[in-house]
C-alpha cells in the first residue's frame, strides 16, 4: 500500500485512485475507522419498546440493536458465540430472545447466553454460560433520538464525536416533540465505494445543476434555474467542515425547494411557518435559519442526509466496490399523517431506491469507482 502522504495531499485537495478500489486500503478502513468511529445503528422512535430491535451492520460486522427492559438500548454483535451463525435473520420485530438456526443456542434481550440444548450431556455441566453471550458493541449512546454505536471502549463520548456539527443538528433535532424516521428503509445496493457518496451528500454542491439538470427541469419550484448549470446559484449558503470529518452544507430558505410537487412544497412551507416562531425564541434569529433552509451533511463516516428533501441515508460498505444503501423518511413528530406521507412519498421519488435523483447520483457514483479497475487509470 502507498503511503498515507502520497493517498492523499491537503495541497490541492489531492485524492489517489487507488483509495477506492484497493482491497488492503479498505482492510485498514474497516479496522481503523469502523471499529473505532461512532457509526449510526438506528433512531429511537423505531424501536419504542421493551424488546423492540433493528438488525444493521457497522462496517461489514452484523448487529443487533435492542430496547432492554429498563428501556436502554443495547447492541451485540450478529453472530451465535457457539459457531459463528447468525442468530436474527430478520430486519427488525420484538422478541423475548434471539435463537440460532444451527444448534439452538439462544439469548437475552441483554445478549446472555440463556438455553443450550443438551447442556448437560453434551458439555457434562461444565459450560460457563457467562462466558458466551453475544458479543456487545462497546458504547451505545442516543443523541436527541438517533442511535449510534462504537466497538472502541476507548473512544471520546458521543456528544464530543459529533462536537460542533451539534450546534447545527440542534435546529431540526430541537424541534418541538422531536423527529423520527419512517421505516422501514429503502435498501439497495451500488458497485461504488462508500467514501463517494458519502462525500458527495456532504459537500459536493458542484454536481447538482449538472447531474440534476433533467430532474430539477421536472420538479420545478426555486431550484430549477440551477438546471444544466445555465447561471451560477445566488450568494445564498455556505458550507462548512469540523473538527472529526463531519461536513455541512445550506441553502438558505430552501427546505420545500426539492418537494415534487408545487402543492406539496406549499404545505411544507406553511409548516415551517407555522413553526418558525416557535424556533427564533428557542434558538434565536441566526440558528433558526437553519430550520428553514435546505441541508446537504454527512456525519463521518457513513451517515448522510438532506434535512428538507428530509432523506436519511447510511452507506454500508461490502467491500471496497460496492454498499448498500439504507434510506429512511426523516420526518417532525408532531406533523400531520398527511404531511408525513407526503414527505415521505417526495423522500421515495427522489432520493429512494428508484427516485429520479437517485439514479442520477448512483450512476456517476459506480462510474467513479469502475473506471478504477484499469491499472493506468488508477495511477492518477
Amino acid at each position: 500500500m502507498r503511503p498515507v502522504d502520497e493517498l492523499i495531499l491537503e495541497d490541492g485537495a489531492y485524492q489517489h485512485r487507488t483509495l477506492f478500489w484497493d482491497e488492503e486500503i479498505y482492510e485498514q478502513e474497516l479496522q481503523q475507522i469502523f471499529a473505532r468511529a461512532w457509526l449510526f445503528l438506528t433512531h429511537e422512535s423505531l424501536i419504542p419498546n421493551p424488546g423492540d430491535y433493528n438488525t444493521t451492520t457497522m462496517g461489514e460486522d452484523n448487529v443487533i440493536v435492542i430496547r432492554q427492559d429498563d428501556g436502554s438500548i443495547g447492541a451485540f454483535i450478529n453472530s451465535c458465540r457457539h459457531r459463528g451463525n447468525t442468530v436474527c435473520h430478520a430486519d427488525a420485530g420484538n422478541t423475548r430472545r434471539f435463537t440460532c438456526t444451527y444448534h439452538g443456542w439462544s439469548y437475552g434481550r441483554n445478549g446472555d447466553l440463556v438455553g443450550v440444548p443438551y447442556e448437560n450431556e453434551a458439555f457434562f455441566g461444565k459450560l460457563d454460560k457467562s462466558q458466551f453471550g453475544l458479543r456487545p458493541v462497546a458504547q451505545v449512546a442516543s443523541y436527541k433520538g438517533l442511535v449510534f454505536g462504537t466497538f472502541d471502549p476507548d473512544a471520546p463520548s458521543l456528544e464530543t464525536y459529533l462536537g460542533d456539527m451539534r450546534w447545527y443538528l440542534d435546529a431540526f433535532l430541537d424541534v418541538p416533540g422531536g423527529v423520527e424516521l419512517i421505516g422501514p428503509p429503502m435498501k439497495s445496493i451500488l458497485n461504488c465505494n462508500w467514501k463517494t457518496p458519502a462525500e458527495n451528500f456532504g459537500g459536493d454542491d458542484y454536481h447538482f445543476g449538472w447531474t440534476h439538470a433533467a430532474g430539477v427541469a421536472v420538479i420545478g419550484g426555486p431550484l430549477q434555474m440551477l438546471s444544466g448549470n445555465a447561471e451560477l446559484p445566488p450568494d445564498v449558503g455556505f458550507q462548512v467542515g469540523s473538527k472529526y470529518g463531519h461536513i455541512f452544507g445550506f441553502i438558505e430558505n430552501g427546505a420545500p425547494a426539492l418537494q415534487l410537487h408545487e402543492e406539496w412544497r406549499a404545505a411544507y412551507a406553511a409548516w415551517i411557518a407555522q413553526r418558525m416562531p416557535i424556533m427564533v425564541e428557542k434558538f434565536g434569529p441566526t440558528r433558526a435559519r437553519f430550520y428553514g433552509g435546505h441541508w446537504n451533511a454527512s456525519i463521518f463516516p457513513n451517515c448522510s442526509f438532506l434535512y428538507g428533501t428530509n432523506t436519511f441515508k447510511v452507506w454500508q460498505p461490502r467491500g471496497p466496490r460496492a454498499l448498500e444503501v439504507y434510506t429512511w423518511t426523516l420526518v417532525e413528530k408532531e406533523m400531520s399523517a398527511e404531511l408525513k406521507q407526503i414527505m415521505h412519498r417526495s423522500n421515495a421519488a427522489t432520493f429512494g431506491t428508484a427516485g429520479m435523483l437517485e439514479s442520477d447520483d448512483g450512476e456517476n457514483f459506480e462510474e467513479c469507482t469502475r473506471n478504477n479497475r484499469g491499472y493506468v487509470s488508477r495511477q492518477d
